[in-house]
């Protein structure tokens, strides 16, 4: 066993201020070696996100005790039996749903929607099924297989992707999650082709990096979607050719008008079931409506089905960009090499770990897009 710093959530529901509340606690914890085809990991960098936030807040439930955080950077330390394609001193990039490379979905591959890594997933383990941290004498439950908010981490190989030394650790951290999720489902999910018409609703991480990916796909008109001028004003910065502020009583008919009608694809970030219901009166006839929001289970969406049909509408779910990840974040991450998609442009600034509870009392508030945490310069 060796310790490490982790920021633990013992319960779920905490109100902000969270600066207040404090429902992160940083303490010491005991983590186990790697078993087999595990990974010991040394963490470098760690993006706050709203899928983080959401086990805070209580909106998607998970077995508590829980170490959160799951868009990270690191560099390998130490390797499991059985795992001879990483070795100490590699650098890789967490992903967020392992794939066991075995079930249906994975075969036809599809490893976004593996059944045992959702599985363990769910149940707060890695994909072996073991939990590898404990604290005060009890089991401490893996966040999606990652529990990036600590100086070191054991993760399944099945949750790496190596990536380049030369990748600065913050900007590879965002890879993982945002970039995967926010341009895999406009270059996966949606197939956006040069010429056609984006909308995107919801400007966090994922959004910024949806606009950037319509960007790379050659979209003629990428209008961006939200309620604050300051983000709205970032998505201009980086490329979007008009913004709405969702708040406006028109802004439905504003996207309209800007996209001829409604636009070929929208996409909806925010995560709320009314910005689903806008993003489908947003799409043209014949459209697209992809969401890769994930509000709490008990919201429905209302829809109308004589429009789905007589329309020729399509309403997809995204998930993780519905990636691959061995063959996605390299060809993104070259895309960022040759210029074609800034995402260091997401990043808000960085904080230490210990300012935790304060970073997610911002991305609360929407005053940030995403903010790392920074282990490479953490106190001794």
């Amino acid at each position: 066993m060796m310790k490490v710093r982790a920021a633990v959530l013992r319960e779920m529901g905490a109100m902000a201020p969270y600066a207040q509340s404090k429902p992160l606690s940083v303490e010491e914890v005991e983590l186990a070696p790697p078993g087999p085809g595990e990974v010991l990991v040394s963490i470098k960098a760690a993006g706050l996100c709203h899928s983080d936030l959401s086990v805070i807040n209580g909106s998607r439930p998970r077995p508590m005790p829980m170490a959160i955080g799951h868009e990270a950077a690191g560099v390998v330390v130490s390797v499991g039996e059985g795992v001879d394609d990483l070795e100490p001193d590699d650098h890789v990039v967490m992903v967020f749903m392992p794939s066991c490379g075995h079930c249906l979905p994975c075969a036809e591959g599809r490893p976004a929607l593996c059944e045992p890594g959702a599985a363990a997933n769910g149940k707060g383990t890695l994909l072996s099924g073991e939990i590898r941290i404990q604290g005060n004498a009890s089991v401490i439950h893996h966040h999606l297989g990652c529990s990036a908010f600590a100086d070191h981490a054991v993760v399944s190989r099945r949750s790496l992707v190596k990536v380049d030394k030369d990748l600065p650790f913050a900007e590879a951290a965002l890879f993982g999650c945002a970039v995967l999720t926010g341009v895999g489902a406009v270059v996966n999910t949606g197939r956006v082709q040069a010429g056609e018409t984006v909308a995107v609703i919801g400007l966090g991480g994922v959004g910024l990096a949806a606009v950037l990916g319509a960007i790379a796909s050659g979209a003629s008109q990428i209008v961006a979607v939200d309620v604050s001028d300051d983000k709205l004003a970032l998505a201009k910065s980086i490329g979007a050719t008009a913004v709405v502020n969702a708040l406006d009583a028109d802004a439905i008919d504003q996207v309209r008008a800007l996209t001829g009608g409604g636009a070929d694809f929208v996409f909806e970030f925010a995560g709320v079931g009314a910005a689903l219901e806008s993003a489908y009166r947003m799409t043209k006839r014949g459209g697209t409506t992809i969401t890769a929001g994930l509000p709490p289970p008990d919201v429905s969406m209302a829809l109308n089905i004589v429009s789905l049909v007589a329309e020729e509408r399509t309403v997809k779910g995204s998930y993780i960009g519905t990636c691959v990840p061995m063959r996605d974040i390299p060809r993104y991450v070259a895309l960022y090499r040759a210029g074609r998609l800034p995402v260091d442009r997401l990043m808000s600034g960085k904080i230490p770990l210990d300012e935790i509870n304060e970073g997610f009392d911002r991305l609360h508030d929407g005053s940030v897009v995403r903010l790392i945490v920074d282990f490479e310069n953490a106190p001794s």
